[in-house]
């Protein structure tokens, strides 16, 4: 009897946790290219930026994904359980609104934007729709990486308390499914993974939200992506990795998942620095 045993030897493996939005945007073809190149298994699991940096500060985890940057005290320290976490910027992404293929509405100004958030507005008749109500769907809680940068850049407090009635769900898949059913939902949301699913993305005061509009900084609500990595204990096996990543060939597999890569987003890194200042981030 002839046994047939492939030739790829693992090496080992690492774990990834964190943001469904990193995970959708690279992380999935990231791993596999990875182990294909390595021998060396990323295994990825969700929940969330806050679970991975966090999974990671405490050693529980050799790499996480994040979508927002620590959390800070009022007096500007890192959260306790975030403090052991460096993170790596690796990418670009964009908040966008995103509501049903066959909504009506094309456009939001920022203005308008809060007032969702506000309740001031409630029904697709002000912005121009369907006299219905508008479906708010938000993450549970403040520290989402959605929810947690949306605060920072359209209201510029992190702890601002979203005054409409909304649905809350977990996380950001239940987030983008409930728009790709529900005809009157309207959501803000990664454009890394939101590209993946059938929903329909606003243009903000009238630029939308492409690539070249998101790398030049004309699209407003552009944010980095990170990899979280730990200090201090982190392994040579996890820095190679991040080695990886930052690499051409790593860049390269961002950018054709349709990602802004450092490259193409070059543009962005002093815009950012300044709006950082600018936000207390």
């Amino acid at each position: 009897m002839v046994i047939f045993c492939s030739t790829a030897v693992v090496a080992g493996e690492l774990s990834w946790t964190g943001s469904g939005i990193s995970k959708n945007a690279f992380m999935t073809e990231m791993a596999s290219a990875y182990e294909e190149k390595t021998g060396i298994a990323i295994i990825l699991s969700g929940g969330g930026a806050t679970k991975g940096i966090r999974a990671v500060s405490a050693g529980n985890s050799d790499l996480g994904g994040s979508c927002r940057h620590w959390l800070k005290g009022v007096n500007g320290d890192v959260h306790p359980e975030e403090t052991e976490a460096e993170l790596v910027q690796v990418a670009w992404d964009a908040l966008v609104v995103i509501v049903h293929p066959g909504n009506s509405v094309n456009n939001i100004s920022m203005d308008q934007l809060k007032q969702v958030y506000q309740g001031k507005i409630s029904n697709w008749s002000e912005l121009e729709g369907e006299n219905k109500r508008i479906g708010l769907v938000t993450c549970d809680g403040k520290n989402s990486g959605v929810g947690y940068m949306m605060r920072h850049w359209v209201f510029g407090n992190p702890n601002y308390e979203f005054e409409a009635r909304s649905l809350k769900v977990k996380s950001t898949g239940p987030l983008e499914k409930k728009v790709e059913s529900v005809k009157t939902a309207l959501a803000v949301d990664g454009i890394s993974s939101a590209k993946r699913r059938e929903v329909k993305f606003l243009a903000l005061d009238g630029v939308e939200p492409t690539i070249e509009n998101i790398s030049s900084g004309s699209y407003a609500l552009y944010r980095p992506l990170y990899l979280a990595i730990n200090r201090t204990k982190a392994s040579k096996t996890a820095h190679e990795f991040i080695d990886f990543i930052l690499s051409d060939e790593g860049q390269d597999i961002i950018s054709k998942q349709g990602t802004v890569n450092l490259s193409k987003g070059a543009a962005l890194k002093p815009l950012w620095d300044a709006k950082k200042a600018s936000i207390g981030l």
